[in-house]
């Protein structure tokens, strides 16, 4: 991701989340040393989705990702989520973490699918007072 991507990625933001990052938000992730911001385009450069990982140490941490809606289904958010994997391995991480809202059953049902699993829950997580399940990928797990 570079900042060139951001009008793509905040009209993809505004369009996935009732409380959408600022363009700041996506400005510090790029200016962060731990963390790794990922687009993803199609052949016309057209921005599919967006992925916020970081990681410290051996931690890798999802701090936020988005497929755009009319794009979803087509294995997009995987292949984000996959590079993270990826990219943590590589750089030793133990495991990667992330938190994703109670109802947001397909991005559960994708983290469960490619090896994630509930650790925990944050009460009152999200800006309506919904919960947010933690979820972690341990590196190394047959699971």
């Amino acid at each position: 991701m570079t900042e060139d991507d951001l009008d793509q990625v905040l009209e993809i933001e505004r369009k996935s989340f009732p409380q959408p990052w600022l363009r700041q938000h996506f400005i510090d992730e790029l200016n962060f040393s731990y963390a790794f911001p990922l687009s993803a385009f199609d052949a016309s450069g057209r921005l599919l989705g967006y992925i916020c990982p970081m990681q410290l140490l051996d931690e890798g941490h999802i701090l936020n990702v988005a497929v755009n809606p009319d794009d979803r289904g087509a294995g997009i958010g995987r292949l984000l989520v996959q590079k993270v994997l990826d990219e943590c391995s590589s750089a030793g991480a133990s495991f990667v973490s992330l938190e994703v809202r109670e109802s947001n059953i397909s991005a559960i049902a994708l983290y469960l699918k490619m090896g994630f699993t509930e650790v925990g829950k944050r009460k009152r997580y999200y800006e309506n007072n919904e919960d947010a399940l933690m979820m972690e990928y341990i590196f190394g797990n047959p699971g």
